[in-house]
């Protein structure tokens, strides 16, 4: 059962890894700014993936855990989801239970991910916009930032769920913790943000331990100068997005763990957030400023899932299923896009007002 394990999770990499070279090699040989229609296309495929891998874990989902008999089945059962009903005995039929309720969990946990990509995408801009990064080198450094996400979440997702195997009051911390980011996030969602780079904590690492060329030297991250190798301001701000994906991921994390408590579903739902997060910065930069009210819906999701998390006991004992999670998270997020659509700006109505006075 192991080895299969191994196998299909290494399998995942591997095809992951296979197109991120693809995407460097093949789509990105030369730098470029990417257009609306380029960022929405790839957005499209991505979230096609995303489903594809949905349908895979549907019909195949035993793969995932190297699943063959009944008694396996039952051990998963009751490791990451206890909630679930089998038929005793009946291997075929509880195994066609496990893999809806897996690929529901799966899509869940991947919305919830995306969705909260959004903050991420605003921080980001903002980074950008801050650092005086030009916009034909974006592509190359959300690359290389989604590289590194990839590797933490890795660790952040696995470290999570052993420390929640052994102590299950940590759901509790994540939960409040939840709960405390989703009420700033709602409250503080009207101000403008700002970010000084001079105070920027990763700028001033890098100006006290690194050695830092002055200004940007086209796309590189590197340059020698009198025999010795510096690291450009481009690549201070790579190191920037991996922190902000960091902070992000306390948030995003544990946001998935109220979903599933099954580590290898928390990572491909992450994963195929984060593969996705590119195009879609570059799809949502051109159209950011019509959802204005997206903050704070984010904010009321994570409070709703911090409070999930908090009374997962008792939601369990009422029989809350994830295709409610699914509902809720899509009934605010559709709420908050159409409040943003349909409600006119403050702006907008003072000057109608102005004129016709």
């Amino acid at each position: 059962m192991f080895s299969n394990e191994v196998l299909f999770f290494g399998g995942f990499i591997l095809v992951i890894s296979v197109m991120l070279l693809l995407d460097l090699g093949v789509f990105n040989k030369k730098d470029h700014v990417v257009k609306f229609g380029e960022a929405a296309a790839w957005t499209i495929a991505w979230i096609a993936l995303a489903l594809a891998f949905y349908l895979v874990i549907n019909t195949h989902g035993d793969l995932v855990h190297g699943m063959d008999s009944y008694g396996e089945l039952e051990t998963i059962k009751n490791k990451y989801a206890p909630h679930l009903r089998l038929i005793p005995g009946d291997y075929q039929e509880s195994l066609e239970i496990y893999r809806k309720n897996m690929s529901l969990e799966f899509i869940t946990g991947y919305l919830l991910e995306y969705a909260l990509s959004v903050d991420n995408i605003f921080v980001i801009i903002l980074i950008f916009s801050s650092f005086g990064v030009r916009p034909k080198y974006f592509k190359k450094v959300l690359f290389w930032g989604v590289l590194g996400a990839i590797v933490m979440r890795f660790i952040f997702i696995f470290v999570g769920s052993a420390l929640m195997q052994r102590f299950e009051w940590i759901i509790y911390i994540f939960g409040l913790l939840l709960v405390y980011q989703g009420g700033k996030i709602f409250f503080e969602g009207g101000e403008e943000e700002k970010i000084d780079p001079a105070k920027h904590p990763v700028v001033r690492f890098a100006s006290k331990y690194l050695p830092v060329f002055p200004r940007y030297v086209r796309e590189h991250f590197f340059v020698l100068k009198k025999g010795k190798w510096l690291v450009t301001p481009l690549f201070v701000v790579v190191l920037i997005v991996e922190f902000t994906d960091l902070i992000f991921a306390v948030d995003s994390v544990p946001a998935v763990f109220s979903v599933t408590k099954d580590p290898y579903v928390v990572f491909f739902s992450n994963i195929f957030a984060i593969m996705g997060l590119r195009s879609m910065f570059f799809f949502l930069s051109n159209i950011m400023g019509l959802f204005r009210f997206l903050k704070y819906g984010l904010g009321v999701l994570l409070v709703f899932i911090g409070g999930k998390m908090l009374a997962h006991h008792y939601l369990e004992s009422i029989g809350f299923k994830t295709v409610y999670s699914l509902y809720v998270i899509l009934g605010i997020l559709a709420v908050s896009i159409l409040a943003s659509l349909i409600i006119p700006e403050k702006k907008e109505v003072e000057n109608e007002v102005l004129s016709n006075s």
